[in-house]
């Protein structure tokens, strides 16, 4: 019989919450630690923590040694933050207690493009304790990289790439309001800009380099624009409070050049609750080549529930893979995994862990 994958959950935010309430009582998947920095959740039961409404078994800590020692867990989802700078102690941490890793961080979806020298230096350790490292999310991780790559294996040729993504930010918590400016005034929004508190979108550059990674192509350069999204109307969300004329969100817009040409652009207006200014979200994916694509999903793939799916159901094709630093585009096709019994096997393709 297949023993269940053993998981730890590195962040209980809003997205470790809502991966924690779909691994709990799954199949063939077991929760056997909970890391959260908050002196609030340490000592309770994860259920109580995330509201699934009965007890698991399993305290919450903020001490990682006194968890990832004794754990014995498979893999470790780390859902703490977006940047690689204070990704990589966590992910070099979960590998020397001998577990893959799975980080819904944006910067780790291609960490090469922020600081090659480590992203080697990680895929070195992965490769030497034999286990799996991999940054995934809706976005990036899928919408404006893995789903371009795929659409485009129905393409001879390729000579444009134009997708842009209309959602809503209401399901993410304060970190991510924090770096879209969302809550604040236009005139801060630019100061944070400037000051590096705002950032809009994180993940443009790593889903570039995914894309480009994947046709062959050399990214000369990014050029990146950030504008304000300036709500008319007051909104309100579990995370933030937004009055007319604050700032709802950020528009932001990447454009990549190939051989002096305009090659990929990527554009994201996200904003809390668009809908209140009749803007309706989705995700639009345009292919200039032989034959052009034209793709429109109406409303957008949720961005929440998307990066909660994506970070779950990745766990077998983790498990499976060949050890190293991996990105969504090494790996097989996602899916919606049912049921995790016997998905502990190689997927075919991918070879076996030593």
């Amino acid at each position: 019989m297949v023993s269940a994958t053993r998981v730890v959950l590195w962040g209980l935010g809003a997205m470790g919450q809502g991966i924690a309430r779909a691994l709990l009582g799954r199949t063939g998947v077991e929760v056997v630690g909970a890391l959260d920095t908050s002196p609030e959740k340490a000592g309770r039961d994860l259920g109580e923590v995330v509201g699934s409404g009965r007890p698991t078994g399993v305290r919450v800590s903020n001490v990682p040694e006194e968890v990832l020692d004794r754990a014995g867990a498979d893999l470790v989802i780390i859902a703490t933050t977006s940047f690689l700078r204070d990704l990589l102690p966590q992910v070099r941490r979960s590998l020397e207690a001998g577990a893959n890793v799975i980080s819904i961080g944006e910067e780790m979806a291609y960490p090469w493009v922020e600081d090659p020298d480590r992203a080697r230096e990680l895929d070195r350790l992965a490769r030497a304790q034999g286990y799996t490292v991999l940054g995934t999310g809706i976005n990036p991780g899928f919408v404006l990289d893995t789903l371009i790559i795929a659409l485009t294996g129905a393409c001879l040729e390729v000579k444009r790439i134009h997708a842009l993504r209309v959602n809503d930010l209401s399901p993410f918590g304060p970190t991510v309001m924090r770096t879209q400016g969302v809550g604040t005034t236009p005139q801060d929004f630019r100061k944070g800009l400037v000051e590096g508190t705002v950032v809009g979108h994180i993940g443009f550059p790593q889903s570039i380099h995914l894309i480009a990674k994947a046709l062959g192509w050399r990214i000369e350069r990014i050029d990146q624009e950030r504008e304000p999204i300036i709500s008319k109307t007051y909104r309100r969300t579990p995370y933030v409070n937004v009055a007319p004329g604050e700032v709802a969100g950020c528009r932001h817009t990447a454009r990549a050049y190939v051989n002096g040409r305009e090659a990929i652009v990527l554009e994201h207006p996200q904003q809390v609750l668009p809908g209140t200014e009749g803007v309706e979200t989705g995700d639009f994916i345009r292919i200039e080549g032989t034959p052009s694509i034209n793709l429109r999903i109406q409303p957008e793939i949720p961005g929440g529930t998307g990066t909660i799916a994506l970070a779950v159901n990745m766990i077998p094709l983790v498990i499976s893979a060949g050890p190293g630093l991996v990105t969504m585009a090494d790996l097989p096709v996602p899916r919606a995994v049912l049921d995790y019994m016997g998905l502990k096997e190689p997927v075919r393709g991918q070879p076996r862990k030593p």
